[in-house]
């Protein structure tokens, strides 16, 4: 049976005015133009979330499957057909146990990967992060994490300044397994080194990392100026300016700037106390802070993500690219989900003419 979905449908070449996707099974079977097809909603692919640690009262970081569960479900629901779970720094032990709770998971692609941010950061840079749990990069864990989850692991987070960090990340990419750099002090020169033994990835790009300067750029210049390195931009208004977000994407284009949510419990939540990494977030207006002022993740869903890139005058095109085509590519999925095109898993939303999420596909079946 075929199912047909009608639209303005966006593909990775452009938009069709008068489009249509034809679904069979759970694949995209093709994509056309119709024009017989009146110009109604937008068509997009399912956004593809590489960076997020909860959401809807759910979190990643405790390594706990029914509410892992959960947060994806809430995900799903603002159009995320495919996430990693992101956790925080935390001891090895709860890095082992989330592991081994979420690989099924992974194997059942409820969630796409498993992503740790840390804890092999920088203590000048750890914004939220638990210093008390941050340590040098060792392959002897890595090595054990990657044998656990049996490739569920798809994405690490390190600062390539902290000894070890570059064997740890000749490990991971030999592995075929993402090297991130983030919540570091690194020097431009260190970053680069980083990125020529393998880091491809830039973790919520200007958040957590030495700031720029003209006579020592830092990290973020070196990856933002490398053709390889995928930028990723937390777009709440919060993290960053509507200036350092243009920049970014002027700087680096669509192809390589991957919209993220860096999301919390609290995202879809009221104001509040919640929790992160065994620290106290306290969420007024919607922004997520520890007792001294960081900022602790977000309360970001990733169809805002793609609002707010419009609202400050990105073409949707170029920000449906950065929420969906972009981030696959970034973590290696690029060849199942990310894009309308026929082969591809039947991943899409159905967004109105303000960007509100209509209706979600996943795998070719509605979602309730």
């Amino acid at each position: 049976m075929t199912l047909r979905v009608n639209g303005k449908v966006v593909t990775p070449t452009g938009v069709i005015r008068q489009g249509c996707v034809e679904v069979r099974g759970d694949r995209i079977s093709a994509v056309a133009e119709y024009p017989s097809v009146r110009d109604g909603h937008w068509i997009v692919p399912g956004f593809v979330d590489i960076h997020t640690h909860g959401g809807g009262g759910h979190t990643f970081t405790t390594g706990d499957a029914d509410s892992a569960r959960a947060a994806a479900a809430f995900h799903l629901n603002h159009g995320t057909t495919s996430l990693l779970a992101s956790l925080v720094s935390a001891p090895f032990e709860l890095m082992r146990s989330a592991t081994t709770a979420f690989a099924p998971l992974v194997r059942e692609e409820v969630l796409a990967g498993i992503h740790f941010e840390g804890p092999y950061l920088s203590a000048v840079r750890c914004g939220a992060q638990n210093p008390e749990f941050l340590r040098d990069p060792s392959t002897d864990e890595l090595t054990e994490l990657l044998k656990l989850g049996e490739g569920a692991v798809r994405m690490v987070t390190l600062a390539p300044e902290r000894t070890g960090a570059l064997e740890a990340i000749g490990l991971l990419t030999g592995q075929g397994v993402v090297a991130a750099v983030g919540h570091t002090d690194a020097t431009y020169e260190q970053t680069c080194a980083a990125v020529a033994a393998g880091a491809s990835v830039g973790t919520h790009l200007f958040n957590g990392m030495r700031p720029v300067h003209h006579r020592d750029p830092g990290p973020a210049v070196a990856l933002l100026t490398a053709p390889n390195v995928f930028c990723e931009l937390v777009a709440d208004g919060v993290h960053l300016h509507k200036g350092t977000l243009t920049f970014a994407v002027a700087t680096a284009g669509p192809e390589r700037c991957a919209l993220v949510t860096d999301a919390m419990a609290a995202a879809g939540m009221p104001d509040g106390e919640y929790e992160l990494g065994g620290q106290a977030v306290t969420v007024v207006d919607g922004q997520a802070r520890l007792a001294d002022g960081t900022i602790a993740g977000s309360t970001l869903t990733m169809d805002a993500a793609l609002r707010h890139a419009v609202a400050v005058g990105m073409p949707v095109p170029d920000a449906v690219r950065m929420v969906s085509t972009t981030p696959a590519l970034a973590v290696g999925l690029g060849n199942r989900v990310g894009a309308l095109t026929a082969g591809l898993r039947a991943d899409l939303v159905v967004l109105d003419e303000e960007l509100n999420v209509v209706q979600v596909m996943r795998a070719g079946e509605w979602v309730r």
